[in-house]
C-alpha cells in the first residue's frame, strides 16, 4: 500500500528519492496519529517536535532537511508526502511562538504548545524541563492524493 502511494507521488510531482514511512505520535496511539496526519494535509501544522534523548536512545538518526516522509494515519495507511525544510535542536525553554504556531495543534499559541507536549512527552515517560533538549523539524506538505 505505501510503495503504491509513494509511485502515485512520484508519477503526480515527478519528485523521487529515499522515504520513510511514519506516524506521528508514537506506535500506541492511532487516533492522535490520524489527528496529525490531517492536520498535516489539511494544512495548519508544518512542523514538529522530539525529544533529543528519545532519538538517542532509540538509536535513530536525527532528520536531516530535504528527507522525504510519507505520513501515515493511526491504521498505517498512507496520507501525504513532506519534505524536512528545517530542523534546529534546542532548549524547550527556547522554543519560540513561531515553531508553536507552525506545529499546528491546539490553539497554535506557545503556552498550548508547551502543555500538549509536556503532557505527550509525560504519558511516555519522559519528565521535561526547560532545559530538556528538543529537535524542532519544519517541513513542507508536498502531495496528497485527490479526493
Amino acid at each position: 500500500m505505501i510503495a503504491e502511494f509513494w509511485i502515485e507521488f512520484v508519477e503526480a510531482t515527478g519528485i523521487d528519492g529515499q522515504y520513510e514511512a511514519w506516524a506521528f505520535g508514537g506506535e500506541d496511539d492511532s487516533e492522535l496519529a490520524t489527528e496529525l496526519a490531517l492536520l498535516v494535509r489539511d494544512g495548519p501544522k508544518r512542523a514538529t517536535a522530539g525529544l533529543l534523548e528519545d532519538h538517542e536512545q532509540e538509536g535513530d538518526p536525527l532528520p536531516l532537511p530535504g528527507e522525504l516522509s510519507v505520513i501515515l494515519d493511526g491504521d498505517g495507511r498512507p496520507v501525504c508526502v513532506i519534505r524536512n525544510s528545517e530542523v534546529d535542536v534546542r532548549r524547550f525553554g527556547d522554543v519560540d511562538e513561531s515553531f508553536a504556531w507552525d506545529e499546528g495543534e491546539g490553539d497554535r499559541t506557545l503556552a498550548s504548545w508547551r502543555r500538549i507536549h509536556i503532557d505527550h512527552f509525560g504519558e511516555h515517560g519522559w519528565t521535561v524541563t526547560d532545559d530538556t533538549m528538543v529537535v524542532l523539524v519544519r517541513f513542507e506538505m508536498l502531495w496528497a492524493p485527490p479526493g
